[in-house]
């Protein structure tokens, strides 16, 4: 493709060479590099694509993307942005023929909920007969394919290289998790979303490799709802104002306060040995669309209040598509989420989940939410990661004891720590408080236990694995599903 084509949306300054060029393929990882590439020079928190230039070229680059001269051979084409990840994420799109403008793109960014929330929109949008592919946390989804995540919201070139598949595979709609790092890093700069979602935030993601404030994260949150046609916002959320500061978009809003466009009423837990979920009332405010009633009861398997925000959403989402009520009340109550509050049927006198809570806040959340439905006793199988900060361990210990009538502590992703060392760190957590606990190191025993000694109207959590399918030791993933560990023990293998 000429290069000139790729940077007609691209602010920039050509220091050296022709934008008449041809480039082969567009790269930002130096080891892809081929003849007649052009690569992205980009900063990075540990290394500065600047420094790759003499490789790059050696291996045949014929034109570079900098932020600042660069010194080069004169068949060389250098052009100057003033950042390269956000002409990476316009080149990209130009690369791949703009995908984004051939469906409809919904993103949704909060800090909770995000993932379920996908699913959920997903689930109703198929089910009125749309084609719809997934960005996500867990994974991509396209047409069959389904594709394992490495992040929340992958570099723009990757992104914009899926919605070519998605389209191509004649996918109408894209859903997909908005992070505040993929907003931040420009990811996402450049993509015409049709609807943007805020579904709530709370202090995460602070950090010397993530973001410096609060304010920072929430400005970057922000950005969404200056890029999006109609922007869906929890009207609930404090941190609301904030969000929506400097907005482009229309708004319509969610929410259990009546003043919310569409809200719930009527909330009544559902609970039964094996199952947990929540009901309730959906008033949607305004003219409804297509003669669709505007309120309707739901019914979600997915317990607690948070279920009923992340439906809410997708009600709100979903009407714009004209669905049928139908057909989101049908959709709902069959959606799941792997690794999010998953039930998985283990007898017919208690309920056990697995849910990919990681950290305390998390945990506090999901226990807070499952103590509302009295269980017998709360149960909550968990270990914590290795290399990781050893606070979040004395926490999570500390929540669980407070919340749960037995902990269970056990192993996670040790990587390069001993799980003894980490479990002894999570007893120093537990210790604070009054909860009961045993120590099982090898995460399939701990299970074994736990389904061993479940109790008529117990609730089993297993934390912190959620959809992941491996156990991570001194660099090395091992297969460690918990579904199949738990066919395994009732099998008796």
């Amino acid at each position: 493709m000429e290069l000139r084509k790729l940077l007609e949306r691209t602010d920039y300054r050509c220091l050296q060479g022709s934008v008449d060029v041809e480039v082969k393929n567009v790269v930002n990882d130096s080891r892809k590099v081929e003849e007649g590439s052009l690569f992205f020079c980009i900063r990075g928190a540990v290394t500065d694509g600047h420094k790759f230039v003499p490789d790059v070229v050696a291996k045949g680059a014929k034109v570079l993307i900098v932020e600042e001269p660069v010194e080069t051979p004169e068949d060389v084409t250098v052009v100057q942005v003033e950042d390269s990840r956000y002409a990476m994420a316009l080149i990209s799109a130009a690369y791949f023929g703009y995908p984004a403008e051939e469906m409809r793109i919904i993103g949704i960014t909060g800090t909770k909920g995000k993932t379920t929330t996908t699913y959920m929109v997903k689930s109703i949008l198929e089910s009125a007969g749309y084609k719809v592919g997934l960005i996500g946390t867990i994974e991509i989804i396209i047409g069959d394919e389904t594709i394992p995540a490495e992040h929340t919201t992958p570099e723009s070139y990757t992104i914009q290289e899926y919605f070519r598949r998605m389209a191509d595979a004649g996918c109408q709609i894209v859903v997909m998790e908005v992070s505040s790092q993929g907003l931040m890093l420009h990811r996402t700069a450049g993509i015409p979303f049709e609807i943007g979602i805020f579904t709530n935030i709370e202090p995460d993601h602070i950090g010397p490799a993530e973001h410096a404030s609060f304010e920072d994260y929430i400005e970057c949150k922000s950005r969404l709802f200056r890029q999006c046609r109609l922007g869906i916002v929890n009207a609930d959320d404090v941190h609301l104002d904030a969000i929506l500061k400097g907005h482009t978009c229309e708004i319509e809003s969610f929410g259990l306060s009546k003043e919310a466009d569409i809200h719930a009423e009527d909330l009544q837990l559902v609970s039964r040995p094996g199952y947990l979920g929540i009901a309730y009332r959906a008033i949607c405010a305004g003219a409804s669309r297509s003669g669709e009633p505007a309120e309707f009861d739901v019914e979600i398997d997915i317990p607690g209040k948070f279920s009923v925000y992340n439906s809410l959403t997708a009600i709100a989402i979903c009407r714009h598509f004209n669905v049928a009520v139908g057909d989101i009340q049908k959709a709902l109550k069959t959606a799941k989420v792997k690794g999010r509050v998953e039930m998985v049927k283990v007898s017919d006198e208690f309920t056990l989940m697995i849910d990919y809570a990681h950290n305390a806040m998390a945990l506090e959340s999901l226990l807070t939410t499952l103590r509302e439905y009295h269980p017998h006793r709360l149960v909550c199988l968990f270990g914590c990661g290795g290399n990781r900060s050893k606070l979040r361990r004395y926490e999570m210990g500390e929540v669980s004891g407070r919340l749960a009538d037995l902990t269970i502590i056990t192993s996670d992703n040790p990587r390069y720590e001993k799980p003894e060392d980490i479990i002894a760190d999570i007893i120093t957590g537990i210790e604070k408080t009054d909860g009961k606990y045993v120590k099982i190191t090898d995460r399939k025993e701990a299970i074994a236990y736990a389904i061993r000694h479940g109790e008529p109207g117990d609730i089993v959590v297993l934390a912190g694995k959620g959809h992941e399918d491996y156990q991570e030791i001194e660099g090395k993933h091992y297969p460690m599903d918990e579904r199949v560990l738990i066919k395994e023990i009732l099998e008796g293998r």
